[in-house]
């Protein structure tokens, strides 16, 4: 049962938990979407709402100090101010989604992708593969016809 379950936290020990935490809200801020488990990304998303909304709301020097304060990458912190701030500028809340993905194999645990709203969609490996494939080819014309052409 569920009774008087208000808190949202990690089954961890207190340090191993916030550790935790910060670097799951850094991967966000630095990738803009992150594969994991439903409770953690539960957990998380606060986190990141208020940081987006600390980098609108306040002045900018007090608002790097207080972004510092709790992500682990300065490129984090860097990327929150000049590309997330005016992306969400007109977006009063709800900067971050939860989609399901499935279960984990090993456990079952229940796998979800927690992603910014408005990210650009990144490229599958798949997609990624074949695009590194035909700029080799086009790469490789381009020298054939710089030698046959000096």
């Amino acid at each position: 049962m569920r009774h008087r379950h208000s808190r949202l936290r990690l089954r961890q020990k207190p340090a191993h938990s916030r550790a935790l935490q910060r670097n799951l809200v850094t991967s966000v801020l630095l990738y803009e979407t992150v594969r994991t488990t439903k409770k953690r990304a539960q957990v998380v998303q606060p986190i990141v709402e208020h940081i987006i909304t600390v980098a609108k709301k306040k002045l900018p020097h007090i608002a790097i100090r207080s972004i510092n304060a709790i992500v682990t990458h300065k490129n984090a912190c860097r990327k929150t101010m000049e590309v997330l701030k005016p992306r969400y500028a007109t977006r009063t809340s709800g900067f971050t989604r939860i989609v399901a993905v499935g279960s984990r194999i090993g456990d079952g645990a229940k796998l979800v992708h927690l992603q910014l709203v408005d990210a650009e969609a990144p490229m599958a490996p798949a997609e990624a593969k074949v695009k590194a494939k035909e700029l080799k080819k086009a790469k490789t014309k381009q020298r054939a016809a710089s030698k046959k052409n000096p």
